[in-house]
Parts: C-alpha cells; structure tokens; sequence
C-alpha cells in the first residue's frame, strides 16, 4: 500500500470515530451557537482543494451574519466586530474546525497538510504552486500551521508547505498532528486583524 493510500485510510477511520465520539461535544457547540446569535449553524467558504479543484470547507459560523465572507478575518480591520461571543471561544479553541471532519471524510481533504486557501488568496495559490503544495489535499493542520500560523508572510507560509510535500510521509504527518495542539493549547501565532510587519501591512493568508 502506498502512502498516499494508507493516509486515506487513517483519514477515514480517523475522521469517522471522532465524529462519533465528539458527537455529544458537537451537539452542544451547534446549541450554543444557535442560542447565541443569528444565523446558520455551519459557515460554508469556497476553498482551493487538490489540484486547484474548488470545494466547500466547513466551519462552525463565529461570524456575525454580515461579515464580508470572502476576505480571511486577520485582513478585516476591526474582525472584533464581527466575532461573536461563542465564536472567539471558538476561534481561540480551533474547535469550530471541528466540522471539518466530514471534509475529510469525504476526502476533500486530509488531517494534514498545506491549509486550504480562499478561492481568491491568487498570490499564496501562485506561492504554492513553486513547491508542488497544491498538488496535494489541503489538510485540517498543517506544517505552516505549527510554525506561525497567521503570523507567517505568504512566502515562508508556501515554502514550508513545499517542506511538507518534499518531506510527507506517516513520520512528518504524525509530528504535525501531536505538535498541533501544543500550538492550539497555547494559542500561539493567532492574529485577528491586519498583520504588521516592518511598518506596512502584510497580506498573511493563513486561515
């Protein structure tokens, strides 16, 4: 069996049994988002998949309904605003990721790998495309995840997605899972706002 093949497999059964035993979690986070503000349970954003294909990625919503949908939050000048009360518990938890796992399940993405860009985001697509990281499924984490997050300029971001590609593989795939929720846990390189570096804003476009 292949890697590719084997990782799709653990996509599978990996997705499929949190799923099932985060359900209990999962029917609480929809309650209190519904309770909490207007608008629909799920937020639904056209992303860039597997060979540039288009799909749809699932987030719990932590927006309020009339926030710009196609801009990523870090570029919104005042994203507070918008957030709502659940949403930054959310955000800050990444547990409005969760639904993400039915992504995966499907197979439109992976546990790991590059993190899907906006439909839009044509300067980090153009990066990427440098290093072979839109030849792959986009991943829930990622190896730019736990080394910057928002806080990474487009071209560190895409080229530590092309370290991915060169270096995938079940060892690197298993140090991006356990890292990540060191990173989630300390909530390291979040931004919500327009990132600053070296006195003029930069378009970050980790998500």
């Amino acid at each position: 069996m292949t890697f590719l093949k084997f990782k799709r497999t653990i996509d599978i059964l990996l997705s499929l049994s949190s799923m099932i035993i985060l359900s209990i979690v999962i029917l609480i986070l929809v309650l209190v988002i519904k309770v909490d503000s207007k608008g629909p349970i799920l937020f639904r954003q056209k992303r860039v998949g597997l060979n540039k294909n288009y799909y749809y990625i699932l987030k719990f919503r932590t927006m309020k309904i009339d926030t710009p949908s196609e801009m990523p939050t870090h570029l919104l000048t005042d994203p507070d605003q918008y957030i709502t009360r659940v949403g930054k518990f959310l955000r800050k938890t990444s547990l409005d990721e969760l639904p993400q796992l039915w992504n995966i399940f499907v197979g439109q993405m992976s546990f790991v790998g590059p993190r899907p860009a906006l439909w839009n985001q044509y300067d980090l697509i153009f990066e990427r495309d440098k290093y072979g990281a839109n030849d792959i499924k986009p991943g829930l984490t990622g190896w730019a995840q736990i080394n910057g997050r928002d806080e990474l300029p487009i071209e560190i971001k895409a080229k530590l997605d092309g370290e991915y590609v060169e270096n995938m593989g079940a060892k690197m795939d298993i140090k991006c899972f356990l890292l990540t929720f060191k990173t989630v846990l300390k909530s390291e390189g979040v931004v919500e706002g327009r990132v600053q570096s070296k006195g003029n804003a930069r378009k970050n476009t980790s998500l």
